[in-house]
């Protein structure tokens, strides 16, 4: 993907974060539906969580973190990456406790690696050495906030290694899989790595791992390898053994990281922020809803009351098409102030028109049926100025009109409260907005273009 296309990606995003954070200000600020408690110090958290996901986007920030049980190697991996012992490693398990971060600066970064970008890599502790609850929790948080995934094995993997890469996997980032201490294990070859992981996959029932994963995203490295008993022969013919330690071989794995990062760190970290600011959006969203749900329902029956017996008591078919539409449209500009996120008069009339088309024809339905019975609603008041006969037929038109009209408000308000519940994050700059328009240009040669149609899945879940 060109370096112009990713950096306009980055742009909309932080377009997006802003605005966001944004709405997230102005209805702390607002006097009307400024919350209280529990709720108000939610809302500070997802707001500094914005906050801190802005500063990564600002600063181009690309996290690579690192997952795999105990005694993998996955210190000596980061370690052999940097170029020096920061990390701590030994022959105990449990080295990492929790999560360390430190940034890398490759010594000979690739020529495409924007200069601005940096690599912050995250060693985390052995998955398999703390309690599930705390584990998964601890897996989450990182990888939500991770860009790249490395889960490092040693030898073949285990059931336990692959749930675990099951259980990441949640999370839909890319994943690189390294195969550490190649040194021990010399007759393994990527395609046999692949094709144990086949085996685990079609032995259990849910995730396989082949569209995420494939041979192409398995890397082969020695980050610590062991050192080897040599005979070296002197001069005057003796003998002797001395201990030697192998070269490191962690090029591959480097050359891998950077390779992705080039082609596709930036829109990792776009997609990454604005599905945070997407979830926020949500997250403020229900918290407000929760706080005037009530107001709202009062609302919206109050539109249905009005639509209703406005539409039923007026003769003039066009009219009534008219009024609907216009009497929708001031309910959701309410509805929006109500709850504090405001649409305008464009949105508004952008959503009517979304509703309307994706309700599976039920609301088009009703609009032309509302249309017909006015018109023959006009026919019988014209013909009641003539004679008493078409009386009742008129009423009884206009009270199912009226009733038909009140229920497409009905439905429209809960179609905006949908709407409203998911952050408005349809907008033009809305983080749905944006995630989508990404997912439709990318490369189909990048790790994450394997993901897209999940990410568009889930996407459609939280859309109209």
């Amino acid at each position: 993907m060109a370096t112009t296309s990713q950096e306009t990606q980055l742009t909309r995003a932080r377009a997006s974060l802003r605005q966001t954070i944004g709405r997230y200000n102005t209805y702390l600020r607002s006097a009307r539906t400024r919350p209280t408690g529990t709720i108000q110090e939610a809302l500070r958290q997802d707001m500094q969580r914005l906050n801190v996901t802005l500063n990564k986007i600002e600063n181009t920030v690309v996290r690579v973190a690192v997952f795999g049980l105990v005694s993998r190697g996955k210190s000596a991996v980061l370690n052999a990456l940097l170029g020096r012992k920061v990390l701590p490693t030994g022959p105990l398990n449990g080295v990492t406790l929790t999560p360390q971060s430190v940034f890398w600066t490759p010594e000979s970064p690739s020529e495409d690696l924007p200069d601005q970008l940096q690599i912050e890599l995250i060693d985390t502790p052995g998955l398999d050495e703390i309690d599930g609850q705390t584990r998964a929790r601890m897996a989450k948080e990182v990888a939500q906030q991770a860009d790249l995934i490395l889960f490092v094995v040693a030898g073949d993997i285990t059931r336990t290694e692959y749930e675990a890469l099951c259980e990441l996997r949640q999370a839909q980032k890319p994943l690189l899989l390294v195969f550490n201490k190649i040194d021990l294990y010399p007759d393994h070859t990527r395609q046999e790595i692949y094709q144990n992981l086949q085996r685990l996959s079609n032995s259990s029932a849910p995730d396989d791992l082949q569209s995420l994963l494939s041979t192409n995203e398995i890397v082969l490295v020695a980050a610590d390898p062991a050192p080897l008993q040599v005979r070296v022969e002197n001069p005057d013919g003796s003998v002797h053994y001395q201990w030697e330690t192998p070269v490191v071989e962690i090029e591959p794995l480097k050359q891998k990281i950077l390779e992705v990062i080039s082609r596709e760190g930036s829109t990792l970290l776009a997609l990454n922020a604005l599905f945070q600011a997407r979830d926020a959006e949500v997250s403020l969203a229900s918290k407000v809803l929760e706080l005037r749900n009530a107001e709202a329902d009062a609302l919206i029956w109050k539109f249905v009351r009005y639509k209703a017996i406005a539409i039923a008591l007026n003769p003039v078919a066009v009219l009534d098409v008219v009024g609907g539409a216009v009497s929708d449209l001031a309910m959701i500009r309410a509805l929006s102030e109500l709850y504090g996120l405001p649409v305008t008069r464009h949105e508004a009339q952008k959503l009517w028109r979304t509703i309307l088309m994706s309700s599976g024809g039920l609301l088009a339905t009703e609009f032309g049926s509302g249309l017909i019975l006015g018109i023959g609603k006009s026919g019988a008041a014209a013909v009641s100025g003539v004679t008493s006969v078409a009386l009742p037929a008129y009423f009884a038109t206009a009270g199912l009109q009226g009733a038909i009209a009140g229920f497409g408000t009905y439905s429209v308000g809960r179609a905006i409260q949908t709407y409203l519940e998911n952050g408005c994050t349809w907008g033009p700059q809305g983080a749905s907005t944006v995630i989508q328009d990404i997912l439709n240009q990318l490369d189909s040669q990048t790790i994450i273009y394997r993901l897209r149609q999940e990410l568009s899945q889930e996407l459609g879940n939280s859309g109209l």
